[in-house]
């Protein structure tokens, strides 16, 4: 399994990786796995204000629909489009082009509560 080192991760399978102020968040290749073939991907928080752990959009795939939940507080400063017409580049590159949202960084401190690469690889099984 996948688990970049750069990363931090949730309990309910999302990334986070930090670039200056803001954030890109996506699922995890383990979720991505769990779901099965990505049809379609429902963000509708661009410009909206999210707090930690709080529904930012759903991903559907064949057998199943899941929400998508913020691993920090901040504003939807973007929407990946290219899922839009590509959803299943959250199962062939979940960590690089299937990246779902931008994200500004209200809280820092919430950054510390998230999971390292090792921790989150224990918690599934890696």
């Amino acid at each position: 399994m996948n688990l970049p080192a750069n990363l931090k991760y949730t309990k309910e399978h999302e990334w986070i990786r930090v670039e200056g102020g803001v954030a890109y968040i996506g699922i995890t290749d383990h979720a991505q796995k769990e779901l099965g073939d990505i049809v379609y991907v429902d963000i509708d928080t661009l410009d909206k204000e999210v707090a930690q752990d709080e529904v930012f959009g759903t991903v559907e795939a064949v057998k199943t629909v899941s929400d998508l939940f913020s691993p920090i507080s901040g504003t939807v400063l973007e929407v990946n489009s290219h899922l839009e017409g590509s959803p299943e580049a959250v199962n062939s590159d979940p960590y690089g082009e299937g990246w779902m949202v931008k994200i500004s960084i209200a809280n820092p401190a919430e950054l510390d509560a998230l999971l390292s690469a090792e921790t989150y690889g224990e918690l599934v099984g890696a």
